[in-house]
């Protein structure tokens, strides 16, 4: 996971970014985190305002020459970190005053069109789609697990309603020639019955193995639980999704962290137990017709935010079981 996917231009569009600035305020100063740094979109603008450091993050290693560059611009207010943010606890963040954590689940234009990463159907690289800090690739993916394996990843991970089709087709391939860009592409044409022009027949398995090589699911729940620790009394915790899977997760996670379940109106306020979230907005921020207009890509963007209530560290959340069967499923790449 990674900043904004961008259109095909050479500009960079961090996505939603004004909105972002307005509900972290770094006018006011204080310290935040970037856990998706990539082009540096959403840290240069913070950087910007006076008073402000960033600690940003990022598994991509492309990154940290884009973030060098920054540290000389300012003064040495930014600290990169080579790392998921599911690693956000190795940072020791506790006694630091953090205002906003922020992610942005999106990628990045040079990520898509680099033929090293293999994230594109249209590439002329491998079947690699690692974003960096990963034990395999999709190649090992499709060419190593099973059918029924295979079925689950494109089914959960990509909305695939052909999957079961796509994965023994993919299986009766593979004993003939190992399986890479160009073929798996080919194999999802011929199989799919009903075609969407609009779009390609790869986008969804393309989407599900980039998700589940580079883990993105426990990623993003550990990355909640992590940033949600490390932020103090009325920080701003601030994700942009992209996929309906990502904002599921994140729209969970918010709410059952921002409300009382089955607290009766007549117990006492004094006697029910502390939620960690004050939820301004229910609905997600989206990208406004100017923006669409600059940057087609932001299309499917979505904002959702929530301020954290008290400076507590310790709290219980039950998104890891309500999304286990997710987790269990990256787990078939433990094999590889």
């Amino acid at each position: 996971m990674k900043a904004t996917m961008v259109s095909d231009t050479v500009k960079h569009y961090p996505v939603l970014l004004n909105e972002i600035i307005s509900i972290i305020t770094p006018q006011h100063g204080g310290t935040f985190i970037d856990c998706t740094f990539g082009q540096g979109g959403y840290t240069k603008k913070i950087l910007n305002y006076k008073n402000t450091r960033v600690i940003a993050l990022d598994r991509d290693e492309q990154s940290k020459k884009i973030a060098e560059k920054l540290i000389d611009k300012f003064e040495n207010r930014l600290i990169f970190k080579n790392k998921k943010f599911s690693q956000l606890n190795s940072l020791k963040l506790k006694n630091e005053d953090v205002r906003a954590v922020i992610f942005d689940l999106g990628y990045s234009f040079t990520q898509i069109k680099d033929p090293e990463k293999g994230l594109s159907f249209y590439s002329d690289g491998g079947l690699n789609m690692q974003l960096g800090i990963n034990n395999f690739s999709a190649k090992e993916v499709i060419n190593n697990l099973d059918a029924k394996e295979l079925e689950k990843i494109f089914k959960y991970f990509g909305d695939e309603k052909e999957a079961k089709k796509i994965a023994n087709q993919i299986v009766v391939e593979r004993k003939k020639k190992n399986i890479d860009t160009s073929t798996l592409v080919e194999i999802i044409e011929k199989t799919k019955r009903k075609k969407n022009f609009k779009v390609h027949s790869a986008t969804k398995v393309f989407q599900a193995l980039r998700i589940f090589v580079n883990k993105e699911i426990s990623e993003l729940i550990y990355g909640l639980i992590a940033a949600s620790k490390v932020l103090k009394k009325n920080g701003v915790l601030a994700v942009v999704t992209f996929h309906s899977l990502e904002d599921r997760i994140v729209k969970y996670f918010f709410k059952s962290l921002s409300e009382n379940k089955s607290i009766s109106r007549y117990v006492p306020k004094l006697e029910q137990p502390k939620t960690l979230f004050k939820m301004l907005e229910k609905k997600p921020k989206i990208p406004t017709e100017k923006e669409l207009k600059e940057n087609i890509s932001s299309r499917s963007a979505k904002l959702r935010y929530v301020i954290k209530k008290d400076n507590f560290y310790d709290f219980e959340t039950d998104i890891i079981n309500k999304f286990e069967y997710l987790i269990e499923i990256e787990n078939f790449g433990n094999k590889l």
